[in-house]
């Protein structure tokens, strides 16, 4: 059975992860460390009985869009299959964790991970399961933000959860420039028109045009997960 939700913001929600969250300073691309620390996160929360989805990037792998030696299709769904690997990685944290987990791809290879079928996702939702979206859409010149914002929009999604290593969205950034001020609150369209990086435009309109709030916020301060699923005010909230 459930626990309640009535204290709960959030009943369903998906947690974008990029790639790069999952990697090491030091420049090891996979930190099972890290990937069992972000589970741990997740397990608390997923304890509160919300539907939670993860869509999951391949940043810390393989970056395609940058790379010019490869044409960008080619590129692109060598990303995607650096998706699946950390998908896999998080889903054997999580079990160990002792939460059950699915992984679904966008790109068949049902060796490894069940294909993306959407009503599955829902059935697992139903037996509590949590969910990893990987594979990113199945389709070059998209990124996983875009991918998160379209599972959202197909699963009903209440929130999308954008993590980050940062405390939220600044008009510059907060690393290179000690002035740089951050937003508790904007919307999609100035999100748009100020061209702020922390997520493509497709995704901020995918987000707008299906009602789908953003909160952009720190993963790696402890207990930051659940203080957003329960409501509090950290990071920023992109809405209408």
């Amino acid at each position: 059975m459930r626990r309640s939700t009535r204290t709960l913001r959030y009943r369903r929600v998906v947690l974008k992860l990029s790639g790069e969250t999952v990697g090491e300073a030091s420049g090891s691309p996979l930190s099972l460390k890290v990937v069992h620390r972000i589970a741990s996160q997740i397990k608390e929360v997923k304890a509160l009985g919300i539907d939670l989805a993860i869509v999951i990037g391949g940043g810390n792998i393989w970056r395609g869009a940058v790379i010019t030696e490869i044409d960008r299709a080619t590129s692109d769904y060598m990303g995607m299959l650096a998706t699946v690997i950390n998908g896999l990685a998080l889903q054997a944290a999580l079990e160990k964790e002792g939460v059950i987990t699915r992984v679904q791809s966008a790109i068949e290879m049902r060796e490894v991970a069940e294909p993306f079928i959407r009503r599955r996702a829902m059935r697992h939702f139903e037996k509590g399961r949590v969910v990893i979206f990987a594979g990113g859409t199945g389709n070059p010149y998209f990124s996983t933000d875009t991918a998160a914002a379209l599972r959202a929009s197909e699963i009903g999604a209440q929130v999308l959860l954008k993590a980050t290593k940062v405390d939220g969205i600044y008009d510059s950034d907060p690393l290179r420039n000690p002035r740089a001020k951050k937003y508790d609150r904007i919307t999609y369209l100035e999100a748009l028109r100020k061209r702020l990086q922390v997520m493509d435009s497709t995704a901020f309109s995918l987000c707008m045009d299906n009602h789908i709030p953003i909160v952009v916020f720190d993963m790696f301060k402890s207990g930051n997960l659940k203080r957003v699923v329960l409501g509090e005010r950290i990071g920023t909230v992109v809405s209408g």
